[in-house]
């Protein structure tokens, strides 16, 4: 986990930073902001928080206040502790190097952004994404990050794509 001095970094991964890695950051720093530090970052980011994810959020009372699209190349130089691919085209895209030599999984979830239907039925599935998410950061935040970047703490981590 790097020294005992700072947070558990994690970073959320998607092509383009827009809808279920913003979605990551907020809820992990509204569920354990105390413990962990939630950043996200885009291999060819969007350059805008999609509004389904915002309007997801506000349903379920997590705030998006901060939340910006950024590329992956601004955290390129930190150490991070985690990196969790959200979507199949970020998973199969060469990632920088990151420092520090994180554990990295791949938790798939589908866009809400390309979903189609009526305005309630997209906001209805994003929502739905969020929960998953919201499932599987409940599950992570209850893993023993105290003992260190593990393999058992990756398998474990791993494990939740299937939450």
């Amino acid at each position: 986990m790097g020294d005992d001095a700072r947070k558990t970094r994690v970073l959320f991964l998607c092509t383009g930073n827009a809808c279920r890695s913003q979605m990551a950051e907020a809820m992990l720093r509204h569920l354990a902001g105390g413990r962990f530090e939630a950043l996200s970052a885009g291999s060819n980011p969007a350059g805008f928080v999609h509004p389904l994810a915002l309007e997801a959020l506000e349903r379920l009372g997590i705030s998006a206040e901060g939340l910006r699209s950024k590329s992956w190349h601004e955290f390129a130089d930190r150490e991070v502790d985690v990196v969790i691919t959200l979507c199949d085209n970020a998973a199969s895209t060469p990632c920088p190097i990151w420092p520090g030599s994180p554990i990295q999984v791949h938790w798939p979830l589908p866009d809400p952004s390309f979903h189609a239907g009526t305005p309630e039925e997209r906001l209805e599935f994003a929502v739905s994404v969020a929960e998953q998410l919201r499932r599987k950061l409940l599950a992570m935040i209850a893993l023993p990050f105290e003992r260190g970047l593990t393999p058992e703490l990756r398998e474990s981590l791993a494990a939740l794509a299937n939450v």
